[in-house]
């Protein structure tokens, strides 16, 4: 097991120079979608109106 990663799976083999390229979320609040995004190159993010269902 990868004791860097514990998501791995027992006897996967992982490469040494494997390493987490980016992080992301995304929440649906009050009308709005939220996009946030981390890469080793900075932080993006957007914020866009949704459909209002009725």
């Amino acid at each position: 097991m990868d004791r860097k990663n514990p998501s791995v799976p027992p006897g996967t083999q992982v490469s040494p120079a494997r390493r987490l390229v980016a992080v992301g979320i995304t929440r649906h609040r009050s009308g709005r979608t939220l996009t946030v995004r981390v890469t080793p190159a900075g932080v993006t993010g957007t914020i866009t109106a949704t459909a209002v269902t009725r």
